[in-house]
């Protein structure tokens, strides 16, 4: 299985439309004949894309094991997704608004990635930052949840996340974790309008001990119910709309 595949029709259709000069090959099963395969198929003739016939049992050998291609797989170019610290930089220099940053501490659910990149998209994140080590990476699973938002979104892999934290504070960017703990303010009542990067932890675990030393405020997302916790997507969803409520306010 190659880390370079994108599969179903919402990730493949957005590849075609934003940088249809990054899919190298795309495969479809030919017994498929519905209307928004066929719609695809015709995008991707129309961009000059090669594309393969070929059958679903080759197409499931290529994925993971239970992945819904839907009909479709396509191989993109290596390396055009995925960043390093350089261009952390190089992106925070040319900003011409208050950044906005998603930082993913050791998260290594496929789907749960690809969930916080939909909801980045869609709140006007920046760039997500994820550690190099101990994290699920840009994998096909993650392409095809994101619906096209891995395509859309910077996804930066850092190999040292306490590092790469301490130097947003050095640029003036607001570091804020999530945790459940004694003295953490609650996520409704903290300013979210200026340069900020929000910090989400891993599934059951939270943010480690290093990453919350390099935080300069910890905040909590108030709940009524009986459950202690969200979901690492669904607690990203809250934080990120929170932080576009107040950036839309006059």
């Amino acid at each position: 299985m190659s880390s370079n595949l994108i599969f179903g029709l919402h990730a493949v259709e957005a590849a075609l439309r934003r940088d249809p000069g990054s899919i190298e090959q795309l495969w479809c099963d030919p017994q498929r004949k519905d209307r928004r395969l066929q719609e695809l198929l015709a995008l991707a003739q129309n961009q000059g894309v090669r594309q393969q016939s070929v059958h679903k049992g080759e197409l499931e050998k290529m994925l993971p094991a239970g992945a819904r291609h839907q009909g479709v797989v396509a191989q993109v170019a290596g390396g055009r997704a995925e960043h390093n610290e350089s261009f952390l930089e190089q992106l925070l220099v040319e900003l011409t608004e208050p950044a906005l940053l998603l930082v993913l501490d050791g998260v290594t659910d496929p789907h749960n990635v690809g969930a916080c990149l939909r909801s980045a998209d869609a709140a006007g994140v920046h760039a997500v930052i994820a550690p190099r080590d101990r994290a699920c990476g840009l994998t096909p699973v993650v392409r095809k949840v994101a619906s096209g938002a891995a395509e859309s979104v910077p996804f930066i892999q850092v190999t040292n996340l306490a590092r790469t934290l301490k130097s947003l504070r050095d640029a003036g960017i607001w570091v804020i974790g999530t945790a459940l703990e004694v003295g953490a303010a609650s996520l409704f009542q903290t300013r979210l309008t200026g340069p900020v990067a929000l910090v989400l932890g891993a599934e059951g675990k939270g943010i480690r001990r290093l990453t919350r030393d390099n935080c300069d405020e910890l905040v909590y997302i108030p709940m009524v119910g009986t459950v202690q916790s969200l979901n690492v997507s669904v607690a990203t969803g809250v934080c990120l709309f929170e932080a576009l409520r107040q950036r839309s306010s006059p």
